[in-house]
């Protein structure tokens, strides 16, 4: 009975989640049709039409269950899913340089980002929250950060929202880097993993570009959120905390970071045979759609914009940092 009624919770606002990312999916396809382009995506439709839907109407409280499902849930499992797709010989010619840069380039951001907030006048646990958000996976690490800062309620409030407005900017914008500074799918998908705030987000901002470009993004940005834990209790300590006692494992090291390495795995290892490529794709994308819906009926611009303004610039000025920092790092790490 329990299971029912948490089914019957959720349906609503999955069926909501799933027609706003059917919409984003034929308006995608009558791009295709009428232009023989695809202008604008179907998973950043989704995530637009979204935020527009829960901005001018509201989210009814009967559609939130579903709608928090879709955006976490569902994009867990499309991550996973994802993994099968992914052979790590994609970047074994140059693994252990991509992962120095990551580390590299994680520790300045989160310095850099802290420096600008506090520039801005943030107090010392909301420049730590907002570094930490930026600098590795958005909600999910300030989220962590907070209890190891003692931060209060509206601190974390106003540092994800933030996070809402500058993530889907950063999705619809980024795409403009790949044509106008000549990159090639590999380097994308490297600037892409390092900068943008949320593991589905980067397969927003990276399918419209190619299939290379999504894994590499994919890979990059679950090595920034293996960061998650280290950082998580330097911060602790930083603030004479015992961070690492107060932190489930399960949010230091989420399952569908350790399903998609599982699964990665095995596409290496040949367990998962090549005619599975196919369908875990297409599982992935349209589960990923889904949550790219659901992800923007998340959104209300006008509570998001109510956060403050020094937030809002703190984020926007690490941002161009973080991008500026993941273009170095693209145009000179060794590719194959």
């Amino acid at each position: 009975m329990p299971h029912l009624r948490r089914s019957a919770e959720v349906f609503p606002g999955l069926l909501l989640s799933a027609a706003v990312g059917l919409a984003a999916a034929g308006f995608e396809w009558t791009e295709a049709r009428l232009f023989g382009y695809i202008y604008l995506d179907g998973l950043v439709v989704a995530i637009l039409a979204g935020t527009l839907l829960h901005t001018v109407f509201g989210l009814n409280e009967r559609f939130a269950a579903g709608v928090r499902f879709s955006a976490k849930t569902v994009l867990e499992i499309a991550i996973v899913l994802l993994g099968g797709t992914i052979s790590a010989a994609t970047i074994a010619s140059s693994g252990l340089p991509l992962v120095a840069t990551i580390v590299a380039i994680v520790a300045v951001s989160l310095m850099a980002s802290y420096a600008i907030g506090r520039l801005l006048g943030l107090d010392d646990r909301l420049a730590t929250l907002v570094s930490c958000g930026n600098s590795i996976c958005g909600n999910s690490a300030i989220m962590a950060a907070a209890p190891a800062v003692d931060a209060q309620s509206d601190e974390v409030a106003a540092s994800i929202g933030f996070t809402a407005v500058l993530g889907i900017a950063v999705v619809v914008l980024l795409p403009f880097c790949f044509t106008l500074f000549g990159l090639t799918e590999w380097q994308y998908g490297v600037v892409a993993g390092l900068s943008v705030y949320a593991v589905p987000q980067v397969l927003a901002a990276t399918v419209p570009v190619g299939p290379v470009s999504a894994q590499i993004g994919t890979i990059v940005k679950l090595v920034r959120v293996l960061m998650l834990g280290p950082v998580v209790l330097v911060v602790g300590l930083r603030h004479g905390r015992r961070s690492d006692a107060r932190l489930p494992v399960s949010l230091l090291v989420p399952w569908f970071i350790v399903g998609f390495i599982a699964l990665m795995a095995a596409r290496t290892s040949a367990i998962l045979p090549d005619g599975a490529v196919g369908p875990l794709h297409l599982a992935s994308s349209g589960l990923t759609l889904v949550a790219m819906a659901a992800l923007g009926l998340s959104v209300d611009l006008r509570s998001v914009l109510a956060s403050g303004g020094r937030v809002l610039a703190a984020g926007a000025s690490s941002i161009v940092v973080l991008v500026t920092l993941a273009m170095l790092a693209a145009i000179f790490l060794p590719i194959s």
